[in-house]
């Protein structure tokens, strides 16, 4: 079975919007371009023609990708509680090895971005967070099979 992918309504609807876009307005917009391409005749020599099939190839690519995230969503509701971290928590950490501070959104897998520090609840970082409170010290593994140890200083 898929593992399900951990979402807000907010994000389930977003995708949604997406699809539909992709499927109602950009599928016709490129089938309409590749038939363009074709009416110009030699195909083997056609760049329009290729741009054309490798836009459709991306294009039905990114409707299966959404489809199966719609399809194992697991939507959970946004909390507001800030006596521990969950979906939508901001998170101060204080790492101790590197003697600084850094501050964490833990969102779903679709809102990652890591420049902006908004980070997944699957992330090694996101899932050693979850459930925890202020003053937790937590240990979190690398890829390498190391660990550093954070502490929660504040959730907001």
């Amino acid at each position: 079975m898929a593992e399900l992918i951990v979402m807000t309504q907010k994000n389930y609807d977003d995708l949604k919007k997406e699809l539909e876009y992709l499927i109602k307005i950009k599928r016709p917009e490129i089938i309409e371009r590749i038939a363009e391409a074709r009416s110009h005749g030699d195909l083997s020599e056609n760049a329009e023609y290729d741009a054309a099939r490798e836009e459709q190839r991306s294009n039905e690519g990114k409707i299966a990708e959404i489809e199966y995230k719609l399809k194992y969503a697991d939507i959970r509701k946004e909390d507001t509680d800030t006596s521990y971290v969950h979906l939508g928590s901001v998170v101060t950490v204080y790492d101790e090895d590197m003697e600084e501070e850094q501050v964490y959104t833990i969102t779903s897998v679709i809102d990652v971005d890591v420049m902006a520090g908004k980070i997944s609840v699957e992330s090694p970082v996101g899932a050693a967070l979850l459930r925890k409170r202020v003053g937790d010290k937590i240990a979190v593994k690398c890829p390498d099979g190391s660990d550093y140890t954070l502490k929660i200083v504040k959730i907001s």
